[in-house]
């Protein structure tokens, strides 16, 4: 009898660990979920730093690193979305829009162009000088560059 009861606590262990190296990997999977970020290939930038980019995205700048014009674009809403928010300007999309509203009605700002889907936001992205956007992914044919955030 001692020796089954051993067997049936050595299997009931290796069920947790099982268990918890499941939940470990979903939970790492889902920290690294993120967005590419996607520019026209005319902007001269090969990367860009977070802090960087939120200036840009918050409306507190207007201009890359090099000096070169940035134009951020969004979308309405979606995981893509969501998790750049979340990820890059450490905010919720009632927030985001909510400070953007009120840079609006103060004049201090004009809100980012947004869009519908991630094929139009590459499309606009593409045709004007400075854009800069994210999307969940690219192809290579989508004619836009990757540009790599830097921490």
């Amino acid at each position: 009898m001692p020796y089954a009861r051993v067997e049936m606590r050595a299997m009931s262990t290796t069920r947790w660990l099982i268990l918890l190296l499941g939940f470990l990997s979903c939970w790492s999977a889902a920290r690294a979920q993120d967005v590419v970020l996607v520019a026209n290939k005319g902007v001269q930038i090969s990367g860009i730093r977070n802090a960087d980019l939120r200036a840009i995205f918050i409306g507190e700048r207007t201009r890359f690193a090099d000096g070169s014009h940035a134009v951020p674009v969004t979308l309405k809403g979606g995981p893509a979305h969501e998790v750049f928010l979340k990820n890059h300007l450490g905010q919720f999309p009632d927030e985001f829009r909510a400070q953007w509203r009120k840079a609006v009605f103060t004049g201090q700002g004009a809100m980012p162009r947004t869009f519908d889907s991630e094929s139009a936001l590459i499309e606009y992205v593409a045709a004007t000088p400075g854009a800069v956007g994210y999307v969940s992914r690219i192809s290579p044919q989508d004619n836009v560059k990757c540009l790599p955030v830097v921490k």
